[in-house]
């Protein structure tokens, strides 16, 4: 019996470089096993593809290891946060304030 497979992309953003590539996978593969079909590990060594956060079209996926990949789907493996957007942003509006209170 042969087996029907379907195409999928996996994109990585590291700090240095981006990554997008097709990976052609078997029809009932989990968003892990295609992880790890990517070779991506080994090309960026700081990766955990057994453990990292991923999402699918920009919606985290809460069980890579359950959740099967559909055709078409990206897969997006995320990295931790440098700075908390919400704390960055109030901190720049704080500094505009101090900075306009400075020029009256």
């Amino acid at each position: 019996m042969v087996e029907s497979m379907i195409e999928i992309e996996v994109v990585y953003a590291a700090v240095d470089r981006q990554v997008l590539m097709s990976v052609t996978v078997p029809t009932g593969t989990t968003v892990r096993a295609a992880l790890l079909k990517s070779g991506l590990g080994e090309a960026f060594s700081e990766l955990d593809l057994a453990s990292c956060p991923v999402g699918i079209f920009g919606k985290v996926i809460a069980d890579p290891d359950k959740h099967l990949v559909q055709a078409g789907d990206r897969i997006e493996i995320y990295r931790p946060l440098q700075a908390d957007p919400k704390e960055v942003r109030r901190l720049r509006a704080a500094k505009a304030a101090e900075a306009k209170t400075r020029n009256q």
